[in-house]
């Protein structure tokens, strides 16, 4: 469905550019809505699972919330209070490095590790729907989005 259609647009977008605009950010948000519905079973946000998924990455190791910060998608999260919501369902723990007891390292725990193969499996779905595009598709659309941020 077109983006006029979505959000019931009666006059002519200004130009190509805005009606872009306002298309990403549709997209984005509607992407997003789905999402949360695919984790809402769980009982976790996608701050939450973006978190947990930093944290695998680095697993065995850990992440100081500074670093978890810069590697966010929602820079706007407050990734010290996400970790305690998941420290407190124990997805993660928290460990005071011995020589410097400011620095905080925060891991992933086998729970955290579990509750992410069995978001993937229950994602498949929502990630097929990426697959309407062909992988050059894909690429160039990476490539544009990329572009945009600069």
């Amino acid at each position: 469905m077109k983006i006029e259609d979505e959000i019931k647009q009666t006059q002519p977008f200004k130009s190509e550019y805005q009606k872009l605009l306002i298309n990403i950010h549709f997209t984005s948000s509607c992407l997003n809505a789905e999402f949360a519905q695919v984790l809402k079973p769980f009982s976790i946000s996608p701050s939450q699972y973006n978190v947990l998924r930093i944290l695998k990455c680095k697993h065995p190791e850990g992440h100081c919330n500074q670093a978890i910060t810069e590697r966010m998608i929602d820079k706007s999260s407050n990734a010290t209070r996400i970790v305690d919501k998941l420290e407190a369902k124990k997805l993660v723990v928290r460990n005071q490095h011995q020589e410097d007891r400011r620095l905080v390292d925060i891991r992933i725990t086998q729970n955290g590790l579990d509750l992410i193969k069995e978001i993937d499996v229950s994602a498949i779905s929502f990630r097929n729907k990426m697959k309407t595009f062909n992988e050059e598709k894909a690429r160039l659309m990476n490539e544009w989005l990329d572009e945009l941020r600069k």
